[in-house]
């Protein structure tokens, strides 16, 4: 006998499966949610921490633009110091001590606001430094264009007194070259006032005899010697002392008489002219005094007939002059 089941009309399912479907259905909702809230929570945390470092990148940047602006406006501000300063240095043309020390403390500081500046990565505070150099840096310079314009004052005020004390050595100098103009004038003139003049000559031939016995001759062939004598006159502007006086004897040929090994040679006449002398004498003279000068001329050939020539100089002039002929001599001579 078979039996099938059907539904009782008008019964109710079991509750059950209902509540089982239920929560199910619930706690997926609640996961979903759970995941939806994840999900948008990791997105916010990404689009802040996004924002975020935008913000730091933001902020670096501008640090770093910051600090790129700051370190070339000091670089600007360092090169225009240095400019200023070779400009110093190069119209200074004097130096002294305290310029010197100057130019060491400002070489120094330039020399460490460089070495900051040079750092690609420089922090505020060396910025900050380098700043403060600069403005000591200016502040040294102000005080070494002062230095330089007090050096600069007393060079113009050296270069006046100089000009004042070359117008007076000139002035001293035109009065003192003419001043050495007159004196040599008057010297000049003292010179040839002072030169000796020869007069009352007596010019004799001496014949030698045997036990030393002198005869005087005119004739040539006995002459063995020629003694001249003259005056030098009196003179107030010579003054006393050795005197040099120049004979010079000309034979009867017109050649003047010239023996080396007897005292003869060469001076010099006024006019430059270099002149032959037979004797040169050294007379001790005695100022505004008449003195006799006596010597004898001993050649060492045979005096010729005719005329010789006697000439007296002095001072490069010629004071006196006179003659002596001598003869022939004759058959009982």
């Amino acid at each position: 006998m078979a039996f099938e089941n059907f539904p009782e009309s008008g019964k109710t399912p079991p509750p059950t499966e209902t509540k089982t479907t239920q929560s199910s259905n619930k706690t997926r909702g609640i996961l979903t949610g759970v995941l939806v809230a994840a999900l948008l929570g990791t997105w916010g945390y990404i689009i802040w921490d996004k924002n975020n470092t935008r913000e730091t990148l933001a902020q670096k940047e501008n640090v770093i633009t910051s600090t790129t602006t700051q370190r070339d406006e000091l670089q600007k501000e360092l090169a225009d110091a240095t400019m200023r300063y070779d400009m110093l240095k190069t119209s200074n043309s004097k130096k002294d001590s305290a310029i010197t020390a100057k130019d060491r403390e400002i070489e120094e500081k330039q020399s460490r606001i460089q070495s900051l500046l040079a750092k690609s990565n420089a922090t505020q505070k060396e910025l900050a430094e380098a700043r403060q150099l600069i403005a000591s840096l200016n502040r040294d310079l102000e005080g070494y264009q002062q230095q330089i314009e007090i050096l600069e004052g007393q060079k113009v005020q050296l270069a006046q007194e100089k000009m004042v004390v070359t117008r007076e050595r000139d002035r001293v100098m035109r009065d003192f070259d003419s001043a050495k103009v007159v004196i040599t004038e008057k010297e000049n003139i003292i010179d040839v006032g002072s030169t000796l003049k020869a007069t009352n000559f007596n010019i004799v031939g001496i014949n030698e005899k045997s036990g030393g016995k002198e005869k005087v001759t005119d004739k040539a062939k006995r002459v063995d010697k020629l003694r001249v004598s003259f005056e030098l006159d009196e003179n107030m502007i010579a003054p006393s002392g050795n005197k040099e006086i120049y004979v010079v004897i000309t034979s009867p040929d017109g050649k003047p008489i010239a023996v080396e090994a007897l005292g003869s040679g060469i001076f010099n006449t006024r006019e430059g002219e270099e002149k032959i002398y037979t004797q040169k004498l050294d007379v001790q003279y005695e100022q505004n005094k008449k003195q006799t000068v006596s010597f004898d001329w001993k050649q060492n050939t045979d005096f010729s007939t005719g005329n010789y020539k006697i000439e007296v100089y002095n001072n490069g002039f010629k004071v006196g002059e006179a003659n002596r002929p001598l003869k022939k001599g004759g058959l009982f001579s």
